[in-house]
């Protein structure tokens, strides 16, 4: 049975498959925090770069649908913090008006 999550990811225009990982930045040249395509952050990372894309950086607007893209998976963020950081990430992004602007690292054309 497809999730809602599943079928959100399959609805994503942003070609997110060359990604190898996104760098997110406050107001610093090290970035605030990454999030590197590994098995289990294949999701997060395309749902992380299409709203990045669509606002210009991941900002409360952006948080907002990023955790509407997450589905099923929000809710459970929600009743259980800590389960889901990157989702609680969001949450903060939100609750605190957070902006980072982002830098998307594409891989080698060797790799």
């Amino acid at each position: 049975m497809t999730t809602v999550f599943e079928n959100n990811l399959k609805s994503l225009k942003q070609p997110h498959e060359k990604l190898i990982a996104l760098e997110a930045y406050d107001a610093g040249e090290t970035p605030a925090f990454i999030i590197e395509k590994q098995p289990d952050h294949q999701g997060t990372l395309a749902i992380y770069y299409e709203v990045a894309v669509k606002h210009g950086g991941l900002t409360p607007k952006a948080a907002e649908e990023a955790l509407a893209l997450f589905a099923e998976y929000t809710e459970c963020a929600r009743t259980s913090p800590g389960k889901y950081a990157d989702i609680d990430r969001l949450f903060s992004i939100i609750e605190q008006d957070l902006y980072y602007s982002v830098k998307a690292i594409p891989k080698h054309e060797t790799e």
